[in-house]
């Protein structure tokens, strides 16, 4: 596991801040890239968002999208930005969402290599496909279920994140790929790769930061109000911009106010999903 130490100092007069924190409250990040450009990207935002609110952060995360999200469902972290806790067993843990990447949302997609075989889901009969992990909603549950109501049986592999397992299926090592269709398009300009959706789903709302039940209303409060102001402030602002640069994203993704009821399509999903956790 690796642990990443964000130092949180006084709150800017801009906003009002929650007392500061005794010591650094956990704040998970669900893999999807590797651990250290995870950390390079998160830590400079969680750095402003401590200073701003006044509620001293942390990063910590596990090595797998499986490891981060068992830790999550251990209660380990006091905030996690995640799209893992919506089934109906961990919506009893009580988790709750105080903002969402400012995105348009994202699809659960099967992807294939540009000019590789498989022209349909039906093509990838027997075949392998790469997945994040069995945790990934938009790259494993989703696609899987579309899967599984086409009754298309495939060899699954697990890369880990989602990074892994697009570069799994760019190096040959797999027919297909179950992918968050937004990451795909990024990793793909990222790398210079081209590949073709053979399946694509309903659009959901982005992944989420979401509170432990038992973390202060106030600290709550204070971190939402940071997140969400943080694309307007002009240290914010350049902060998500050197992240989109490293990343090589074609803008910079801040954060806005959500809640639980923007994310009952997760909910309605696990009702009805022939995939089972």
């Amino acid at each position: 596991m690796l642990v990443l130490l964000v130092a949180g100092a006084a709150g800017a007069p801009s906003l009002r801040s929650a007392p500061p924190s005794p010591e650094p409250l956990a704040f998970g990040v669900l893999n999807q890239r590797s651990v250290s450009l995870t950390a390079e990207y998160w830590n400079p935002i969680l750095e402003w968002v401590s200073r701003r609110s006044g509620v001293s952060l942390r990063l910590r995360m596990g090595k797998t999208a499986t490891e981060t999200t068992r830790m999550t469902v251990q209660g380990e972290f006091a905030f996690v930005y995640t799209n893992h806790l919506f089934s109906p067993e961990r919506v009893r843990l009580g988790y709750r969402v105080l903002a969402r990447a400012d995105t348009e949302g994202i699809q659960g997609a099967v992807v294939v290599r540009s000019g590789s075989g498989p022209k349909s889901l039906a093509g990838l009969r027997g075949k392998t496909v790469v997945f994040p992990s069995e945790e990934a909603f938009a790259g494993f549950l989703v696609p899987m279920d579309a899967l599984v109501r086409a009754g298309v049986d495939v060899s699954p592999v697990f890369a880990g994140n989602q990074e892994g397992a697009l570069a799994q299926l760019f190096a040959g090592r797999a027919d297909a790929a179950g992918v968050n269709s937004s990451f795909a398009r990024d990793y793909a300009r990222r790398e210079g790769m081209t590949y073709g959706v053979l399946w694509a789903s309903e659009t959901y709302p982005d992944l989420c930061v979401m509170a432990r039940p038992d973390v202060p209303a106030a600290a709550v409060e204070a971190v939402r109000r940071a997140l969400v102001s943080m694309a307007r402030d002009p240290e914010g602002g350049r902060i998500l911009s050197a992240g989109a640069t490293l990343l090589n994203l074609p803008s910079a993704t801040g954060f806005v106010e959500s809640d639980d009821v923007q994310y009952e399509p997760y909910r309605r999903f696990y009702r009805t999903t022939l995939v089972k956790e």
